[in-house]
């Protein structure tokens, strides 16, 4: 390699160094390395920054100094913008020695970096993530095989195929595992799912009859009258619905919403503007959620996502435009149509083709 070649490097490090770049060239044998202060390796317990060498399989040769100075450049770059990522460098999990368990830990980093550590983004962790992490094996060494035979060991055109191939894609991306397990996702979509037995409106005035605690009483009207997700209840504007039928969700799962009554009646009928809401706590979202499930099959009401539901099918019932009730619910419109249109019955058709063709304003043939 001679001096010819590390006084050319010695001049691409001087260029780096004066620009301020942070990282240098390192000539080791005939290959070319990067030297910079980065974040610990993945399945590290520390947190500390320190100078670490990235080998990058080039050449010393001319063509390969060139490149080598434009990787650096690009180091710094990630470094400065704050999109360092170990898996960009590693050649693969298994390659780096990391075990299940130790590539696990460093994916969890990862992502609550990337993502705020809220009730929201731990109830997303431990109910996709997690509960698919928990079937690896923590002490085997990474591969692309193993987190394959995961995926193909669930049911075909499944939601759990789909999380698999979501999560282990995930993390195969991050290890630097080549794997691509798109192809396998199937096409699972919420509109291949049967429709549950839903509870007539009359089934739902009864059941809030039933519940004798007036505090679980008012939890159960809140979630019939505004398709309240289970969790939800806890995260409302209540002094505002002392004055009006429109509710806000404070910290819904996708944000902060507004929704209408539907039945308004119902907001006059079990008196909503009075809030006495249960003194439940819960570590995130789906503790919650737990909370309020647990707490409604005691007095026999064994499904109570179906008032969600049944607030869906309402409203298109009573012809709310979809835009605007996915709105509300606080999904994409693209979601509401694929879950609810197709739990319309004949008789939810029959109801709102009767009310449009007893509209004393419709149109009329030609000659009427």
């Amino acid at each position: 390699m001679g001096t010819d070649t590390e006084s050319k490097v010695a001049e691409i490090n001087k260029r780096l160094k004066a620009n301020k770049y942070g990282v240098s060239l390192w000539l080791r044998g005939d290959k070319l390395s990067l030297r910079a202060k980065l974040p610990p390796k993945p399945g590290k317990d520390s947190t500390q920054w320190v100078n670490q060498t990235i080998a990058l399989d080039i050449r010393a040769n001319p063509a390969g100094l060139k490149r080598a100075e434009a990787e650096a450049k690009k180091l710094s770059s990630a470094i400065a913008l704050k999109e360092f990522r170990w898996a960009d460098y590693l050649k693969s999990g298994a390659e780096s020695g990391l075990t299940v368990g130790e590539l696990i830990q460093a994916f969890e980093k990862d992502y609550f970096s990337r993502n705020k550590r809220d009730a929201k983004t731990e109830t997303t962790w431990r109910t996709e993530y997690a509960l698919v992490f928990r079937k690896l094996p923590a002490d085997q060494e990474i591969s692309a095989s193993l987190l394959l035979d995961k995926v193909e060991k669930t049911n075909p055109d499944s939601r759990t195929r789909k999380r698999y191939c979501m999560v282990l894609g995930a993390l195969a991306k991050f290890a630097g595992l080549e794997l691509d397990l798109s192809g396998l996702a199937g096409d699972y979509s919420p509109s291949k799912v049967t429709p549950r037995n839903l509870p007539s409106d009359a089934d739902i005035q009864e059941w809030y009859g039933r519940i004798e605690n007036p505090q679980w009483r008012y939890v159960f009207a809140l979630m019939a009258t505004y398709g309240l997700r289970n969790h939800e209840v806890f995260h409302l504007d209540l002094e505002s619905l002392k004055h009006s039928h429109i509710l806000t969700v404070n910290d819904g799962k996708t944000g902060r919403r507004r929704v209408w009554a539907c039945y308004p009646e119902w907001y006059e009928m079990w008196d909503l503007a009075h809030t006495e809401l249960p003194l439940v706590t819960g570590k995130d979202n789906s503790a919650l959620g737990g909370r309020v499930t647990n707490a409604l099959k005691r007095y026999g009401f064994l499904k109570p996502y179906n008032l969600r539901h049944a607030w869906a099918v309402r409203t298109l019932e009573f012809g709310l435009p979809t835009e605007l009730a996915a709105a509300q619910m606080g999904h994409s419109h693209l979601v509401h149509t694929q879950t609810y249109h197709h739990w319309i019955t004949d008789a939810t058709h029959q109801r709102a083709y009767d009310i449009a063709m007893n509209r004393p304003d419709r149109p009329k043939p030609p000659g009427i």
